[in-house]
């Protein structure tokens, strides 16, 4: 948990999980060419890539904004306790994301806002906790941002047939539910901004609702993108979906979008997932896009 001043935003990230994600490459990216992660072994491993297992890596981080004196969280993870039948790596998980937040000086009471990017399985579980039989907000003073349009589009009651599936079951019942029931969300359309420093656009692709959060602040930028991407292999093949990517041809057009205004602008990416240091700078090559260099939190360490 280190941090990172861009202008008058801190930016804090505090870890919840780093590790296998139990899919290869080729699951985990069906469209991405072999070649790249061959001649990538040697930098993707160990951050990106078990190079012994042939297992993708990834974090589950959140992003500590403070903003104009406000305590800004961006995702929130998996959670502790979530029943997750169809996907068995993140359920039931005990960690100690809470005392990780504490560490980095935030209390559950001292949040003003949560982002949430979208609303897949992984970003909003710390959204809420166990307290007895019933799911609460963690976060009891907070604001929480979310796209109308995923809280749509993952509402059990639309009966959506979405390509996640069961993927996603219990998502929206414990961990979006109870926080809109408890009055605490703010259904956001086209674009919300936060502060002067602070603006979400929708960015839609992965999700209907995918959104991003650009950070502008005197000289510098940052732009929060989610899941917009999961690996670098994405910067350098941007054409590449994940396979939980609702629509395909959505996600590549706002990922060459967005990878073009970052490197176009010098601004800091900075994807959910990333292990390793955790964001980078982008740089135009053609149609495609290089690593110009990493930001500098420091890796996380198993063990």
């Amino acid at each position: 948990m280190d941090q990172l001043d861009l202008g008058n935003v801190s930016v804090t990230r505090v870890w919840e999980y780093f590790g296998s994600v139990e899919m290869t490459p080729d699951t985990f990216f069906p469209e991405s060419p072999q070649a790249t992660w061959d001649d990538g072994a040697e930098w993707l491993a160990p951050h990106f890539l078990n190079s012994e297992t042939n297992i993708v890596n990834s974090a589950l981080q959140t992003w500590v904004l403070r903003s104009e004196g406000k305590t800004i969280l961006v995702d929130t993870g998996v959670g502790n306790h979530k029943e997750r039948p169809y996907a068995p790596v993140w359920s039931r998980l005990e960690t100690d994301f809470l005392a990780n937040l504490a560490r980095a000086g935030v209390e559950p009471e001292d949040v003003d806002i949560v982002v949430n990017t979208h609303l897949h399985i992984d970003h909003v579980g710390w959204n809420t906790y166990l307290d007895g039989r019933n799911w609460v907000p963690t976060f009891p003073n907070a604001t929480y941002l979310m796209p109308k349009a995923d809280f749509d589009y993952w509402n059990p009651a639309n009966n959506h047939k979405t390509l996640l599936g069961r993927g996603n079951q219990n998502v929206f019942e414990d961990s979006v539910a109870p926080v809109h029931e408890a009055g605490r969300t703010l259904l956001w359309e086209g674009t919300h901004h936060i502060d002067a420093n602070l603006r979400l656009d929708l960015a839609p692709g992965h999700t209907p609702g995918s959104s991003v959060l650009t950070l502008e602040s005197g000289s510098d930028r940052a732009v929060f993108v989610g899941d917009l991407l999961h690996n670098p292999v994405q910067i350098l093949e941007p054409d590449t979906n994940s396979c939980f990517c609702e629509d395909p041809a959505g996600a590549r057009a706002t990922r060459h979008k967005i990878l073009g205004w970052a490197a176009d602008h010098n601004a800091l990416l900075v994807p959910a997932h990333l292990g390793g240091h955790g964001a980078a700078e982008v740089s135009r090559e053609g149609s495609r896009f290089a690593i110009k260099g990493w930001a500098p939190f420091t890796p996380y360490q198993q063990g």
